[in-house]
């Protein structure tokens, strides 16, 4: 963390409403060159959240639409067995995650390799680069096997997507350091909103940090720095009493709700870990129209200055700041992502000017 700040530089979270992958790096090269991120385009099913990084898992079926992985196939076991050797091969054999069934694929991945040719290609390199990942709470609860039972439930399939998870983060992680310049994965758990509520009685706080520390210490593994992304409300504790180098929230929604968490924030900040600032509107087209990058500016600086009142210094912020969108942009129609993704530069180009 030492050798990586946050300086209030611009980052986007994930997804675009475009069709042409080649397209969107351009895009992302365009307005957050200091940090640029491989691209997720809703416009292709395979890069939906809870299908994308789904290879790799024994059982998984696709049926009329729905996905869901299936223990009653004859070759499950087998395959189940295949799953645990491969990764013990590299966990404790040391072999290479390249060419397992760990890695991202062309065919439901095709931003990140878009961004590795574009990297190939470049001129000079910028500060960081970012890759993303559905998180392990996420991806298990909205899973479920043939008989509609979420896999958070079931120990060996919650371990299984566990593990596949940490392994393609990890993965991410080494490919995107190849050019000596900081790794940063986000582990997307907007499942974790639910934490608290009926539908997660059963899963205990110990449970969720569990896994989610699986993740993240595969990725630090990596020497890469993990974030975890939440775009709603939840139990902020679990993210800031993690191991996880940035929190990502959506700041324009929910920082009041954050602020409360006023001893974990302090020791957040204290331990040089980074906040990453959604405070860019993603999830209602009335407020992106109304907002511009000035209002947004002074809606950070009344937000800041909650921080300094709990005795961070300012200067420590900007420091340990990134400005994003509050989500990812893959639902909006093109004209509000453009103006999503200008915002997100001129707060960060405004903020950076005081610094």
């Amino acid at each position: 963390m030492a050798q990586f700040k946050g300086n209030a530089l611009a980052l986007l979270i994930g997804s675009l409403p475009l069709s042409d992958h080649n397209q969107a790096v351009d895009l992302v090269f365009k307005y957050t060159p200091d940090i640029p991120l491989w691209v997720q385009l809703p416009a292709y099913p395979e890069e939906g959240m809870m299908t994308q990084f789904l290879s790799g898992i024994p059982g998984v079926v696709q049926n009329r639409g729905r996905v869901f992985i299936d223990t009653s196939k004859t070759t499950f076991e087998d395959d189940f067995l295949n799953f645990y050797e491969d990764y013990l091969a590299i966990t404790e054999g040391g072999s290479p995650l390249d060419g397992t069934r760990f890695v991202l694929t062309p065919e439901t991945a095709k931003g990140f390799f878009t961004l590795l040719n574009t990297m190939r290609a470049a001129g000079s390199l910028p500060k960081a680069l970012k890759g993303q990942i559905t998180g392990p709470v996420t991806l298990a609860t909205g899973l479920t096997d043939q008989h509609r039972r979420a896999l958070f439930y079931d120990d060996r399939l919650l371990d299984v997507v566990v593990k596949t998870i940490a392994m393609k983060a990890r993965w991410q992680a080494e490919k995107l350091s190849q050019w000596g310049i900081p790794a940063i994965i986000f582990i997307d758990e907007p499942g974790l909103a639910g934490f608290g509520t009926s539908a997660f009685i059963s899963i205990s706080r110990e449970n969720i940090s569990r896994v989610l520390s699986e993740v993240i210490d595969a990725v630090h593994q990596a020497g890469g720095l993990a974030g975890v992304h939440v775009c709603a409300n939840t139990d902020w504790s679990l993210i800031l009493d993690s191991a996880a180098d940035i929190l990502s929230f959506d700041a324009y929604g929910f920082f009041e709700r954050l602020v409360l968490y006023k001893e974990s924030l302090k020791a957040f900040f204290d331990q040089g870990r980074i906040l990453a600032w959604g405070i860019v509107p993603t999830s209602d087209s009335k407020d992106i129209k109304k907002e511009t990058a000035s209002s947004l500016v002074e809606k950070w600086e009344t937000q800041a200055a909650r921080l300094e009142s709990l005795g961070i210094e300012r200067t420590k912020i900007l420091a340990q700041s990134l400005i994003t969108p509050s989500c990812g942009t893959g639902s909006l129609i093109p004209d509000e992502a453009i103006k999503v993704l200008e915002m997100t530069r001129d707060v960060s180009q405004t903020l950076r000017s005081q610094a």
